[in-house]
């Protein structure tokens, strides 16, 4: 049975660390975020050993995200043009450790290169697939399309369209719960394994979920969504920087407040412009 937490770090709209010596950068563009609340017991069995379900109320969500990907790079590494730049899918949940760290868990990410979704599946152990994606803007509607083509199942697909709505100045506590996340949990050669990321604070939206018509979520072993989505957002993006991976932190007694300024000085130039 996995550990229970301890003390889990507070959910913070800006990082509490910086990544001065980046594993991976990249910019994340165009994001739609479509969730869904289920019960943590549902999805507990699927998660890294060490790694229980995050909750807010009580209840935790499935995330169906599509965005993107901007000029992947390694280490300080220009980011790549085309073989870094694709559309992508993911269905991700929830989680903390017991450590206190919050992260995601992706149980799916469907990438539009053969090339990066091989050597993500090859030398981090992450669940990428390679689809048929598109991503087109008319106005204020964005429009998601993606078609698993390997390794399957083949045919899983995701249509969405949402609408933009209104700039937040300041989210809620479910918002943030759902987009404040500095780092994933996984699992490398059966070993748990955190890998922490950075990014400047998210520019949320609002947002209308006109269409959706997918089967991501079931593929990856979650039960099929129900009802109305609990939130719906779009952003147009941030830059992001990973940092390596950490299995044992060190924890203090207290968390230290996020840097002003020049945090992210360095990152500003990850993102494109609009």
């Amino acid at each position: 049975m996995p550990p229970t937490p301890l003390d889990p770090e507070p959910i913070t709209p800006a990082p509490v660390h910086a990544t001065p010596r980046p594993l991976l950068t990249q910019s994340w563009l165009d994001l739609a975020f479509v969730h869904w609340a289920v019960d943590p017991a549902d999805i507990t069995p699927l998660l890294p050993a060490g790694t229980v379900p995050d909750t807010l109320d009580g209840a935790t969500y499935v995330g169906l995200v599509a965005f993107r990907m901007h000029r992947v790079g390694w280490f300080r590494l220009p980011g790549v043009p085309y073989l870094g730049t694709f559309p992508e899918t993911n269905v991700r949940l929830y989680t903390v450790d017991a450590f206190g760290r919050r992260g995601v868990v992706f149980r799916s990410l469907d990438a539009s290169r053969l090339i990066p979704v091989a050597i993500a599946r090859t030398f981090l152990r992450l669940p990428y697939l390679w689809s048929r994606m598109s991503i087109s803007r008319r106005a204020d509607t964005i429009s998601y399309h993606s078609r698993r083509r390997w390794p399957g199942p083949r045919g899983a697909h995701s249509r969405l369209t949402i609408r933009l709505g209104e700039e937040i100045e300041e989210p809620t506590a479910l918002e943030h719960f759902l987009t404040a996340r500095w780092g994933m949990h996984s699992s490398f050669f059966g070993r748990p394994m955190y890998l922490p990321n950075t990014h400047p604070r998210w520019p949320l939206h609002r947002a209308e979920l006109i269409e959706c018509h997918e089967n991501l979520v079931t593929a990856a072993g979650l039960p099929e969504p129900c009802g109305t989505p609990a939130s719906v957002l779009y952003s147009p993006g941030v830059p992001v920087r990973f940092g390596r991976p950490a299995r044992h932190p060190a924890r203090p007694g207290g968390i230290p407040a996020p840097a002003r300024g020049g945090a992210f000085a360095s990152e500003a130039n990850l993102l494109p412009e609009r």
